[in-house]
């Protein structure tokens, strides 16, 4: 199945090289939580500040249990300061 994977900020260094923006589509297995895509990635914990599914916030508690559906969005930010 196939979902949309997007990343925001630092973090779209940790995407493919050959994307033409910040979101990639993925081929991924059904049954697959937003955890193990983290994962794939390599994406450092203390940078997977804001994660959302479809714009819905995935508190961090509960990326090992959310499943992802085919043609999900999963859209990621990194902690951002300013003032």
């Amino acid at each position: 199945m196939e979902i949309t994977f997007k990343l925001f900020a630092t973090l779209t260094d940790y995407l493919p090289a050959n994307r033409a923006d910040n979101a990639v589509r993925l081929q991924i297995q059904r049954g697959s939580t937003v955890q193990q895509i983290i994962d794939q990635f390599h994406l450092p914990e203390k940078l997977t500040h804001l994660v959302l599914v479809n714009g819905v916030y995935v508190d961090p508690a509960e990326r090992a249990s959310k499943v992802l559906t085919p043609d999900d969005v999963l859209a990621i930010w990194p902690p951002i300061a300013g003032g």
